[in-house]
Order: structure tokens, then C-alpha cells, then sequence
């Protein structure tokens, strides 16, 4: 049985975030998406990219962070992720 306290709360709990991904606008359920929900938004909003590509978070001090597809990471306006093939041929 649902009350609206539980309601206010699951809506806080996931709201739309707009995150970059390939310098490309991509909308999320937030504030927490794994890397792999992350990727299916991005191919489903039109971005080519494949789900065996590699996720990145942008750092604000310059630097990159694996982001793996069961990794939860929190999104905000300002979260930046870059996605690339991977070139694992081992």
C-alpha cells in the first residue's frame, strides 16, 4: 500500500536529469543511473553508440573514471561521460 510520503519520496528519488554523453544531451532517471542505464539512454535518444562500448565520467579536474555497466554513479546537470569502442582484442 502506497502513501503519499512513499510517493514524494520514490519522485525525489528519480527524477529526469539531462547529462552529456559524447558532448551529445542525454536524459536519465537520476540521481543515481548504472553505467550500463546510462548507455541505453543514450542509444535510445539516438547517440551511436553500442553497449559494448566503454563508459568514462569526466572528473572536474581534468581526469576520466571507468564507469562499468553495474557501476552506480550520481548524475547532475553537469555530469559528463564519454563513450567509446572497445578495443580489447584479447
Amino acid at each position: 500500500m502506497s502513501t503519499p510520503a512513499i510517493a514524494a519520496a520514490a519522485t525525489q528519488r528519480e527524477h529526469e536529469v539531462v547529462i552529456t554523453v559524447n558532448e551529445k544531451p542525454v536524459t536519465v532517471l537520476g540521481p543515481k543511473a548504472t553505467g550500463l542505464e546510462i548507455k541505453q539512454a543514450a542509444i535510445a535518444q539516438g547517440l551511436s553508440i553500442q553497449l559494448d562500448f566503454v563508459l568514462s565520467e569526466e572528473l572536474s579536474n581534468g581526469r576520466t573514471r571507468p564507469v562499468r555497466d553495474d557501476d552506480e554513479v550520481t548524475v547532475n546537470k553537469n555530469s559528463r561521460f564519454v563513450a567509446i569502442p572497445n578495443d580489447d582484442n584479447s
